[in-house]
């Protein structure tokens, strides 16, 4: 039987990452979903993943890059959520 519970991303360098088991350091992942969201990864292994949202409004994260462990730790996300007051 398959496992359908499996994170599997491809990052924006061609590598295949397992983000399964890991470590989620920060995020901003609200509805609903645009530029703001982001979030930090730390692989079992040892690797530091940010995933981003390209303002697909259908996706909460749909860009992935292998980073630094330096830029994960000192990551600010250039874009904030604009809540619409009603």
């Amino acid at each position: 039987m398959a496992n359908h519970t499996l994170y599997l991303v491809t990052a924006t360098g061609g590598e295949q990452l397992d983000l399964t088991h890991a470590k989620e350091l920060r995020s901003n992942n609200l509805f609903p979903f645009g530029l703001h969201n982001y979030a930090l990864y730390r692989t079992p292994e040892g690797v530091y993943v940010k995933g981003s949202n390209s303002d697909n409004p259908n996706l909460m994260l749909d860009q992935y890059e292998v980073i630094s462990e330096e830029a994960a730790r000192t990551y600010v996300h250039p874009h904030q959520r604009i809540v619409e007051e009603e």
